[in-house]
């Protein structure tokens, strides 16, 4: 679950809260006033976020995943009991 969270959520969020705290603080400097929620670029954040998930998701497919070298038996039936499938590692 935290796994999903950091790799899926966080990256899709992030835009729109930097927006948002930025859009804060240069308001806060201004005037007070309440935040158009309509005049924000939502397609903007949202596209952003999309590319910001997908980079997170590319980066931990390919740079943190393990080749493990060996043979992948596939889940079978043996006595009436599932056995998982796994891999058997290979002859070196």
């Amino acid at each position: 679950m935290l796994r999903e969270i950091l790799t899926l959520v966080v990256p899709l969020v992030l835009p729109t809260v930097v927006y948002l705290l930025w859009v804060r603080a240069v308001r806060s400097s201004e005037t007070e006033g309440v935040m158009p929620w309509e005049r924000l670029p939502w397609v903007w954040l949202a596209a952003s976020g999309v590319a910001l998930a997908g980079l997170v998701l590319f980066i931990v497919t390919v740079h943190y995943g393990t080749a493990i070298p060996g043979i992948y038996v596939p889940p079978r039936m043996e006595n009436g009991r599932i056995v998982p499938g796994h891999i058997e590692p290979g002859k070196p």
